[in-house]
């Protein structure tokens, strides 16, 4: 059985098969996903489990270098946003339009759900290497 604190089989799977450069994803559960990027479901009812669980977990393994996040995130969304930069103080933010990120998951190695159901609670990661 696995050590890490990421147990989730798919999303060890993901994780251990991303290089540099990589990009996974994680999202609020009215986040639409094309039909051809990996969807791994975790969202069991509103707000189970949470966006920053969630997001917490993936970079127990996931080594980032940058997140993308949707521009609207500021003004919808600002308490997330506020968490994010406090778990990911040093990291690289680029913001850009909700539309353009939808279009970005088609770059993603997966698309993680969460039961998360606020505003803009999305979040493209960028891996980096360990070495």
């Amino acid at each position: 059985m696995k050590k890490t604190k990421v147990i989730n089989s798919d999303i060890s799977r993901v994780i251990s098969q991303m290089g540099h450069f990589d990009k996974l994803s994680i999202g609020d559960a009215g986040m639409p996903v094309p039909m051809s990027v990996e969807k791994i479901d975790l969202a069991v009812t509103h707000g189970l489990p949470t966006f920053m669980d969630v997001l917490k977990n993936v970079l127990e393994e996931l080594e980032v270098q940058r997140i993308f996040l949707a521009e609207e995130i500021k003004t919808a969304n600002p308490n997330i946003l506020a968490e994010i930069k406090e778990t990911l103080p040093t990291t690289e933010i680029i913001f850009y339009p909700h539309e353009e990120m939808k279009r970005d998951l088609n770059n993603c190695h997966a698309f993680i759900r969460t039961g998360e159901v606020t505003p803009y609670a999305n979040v493209v990661l960028e891996s980096n290497v360990v070495f």
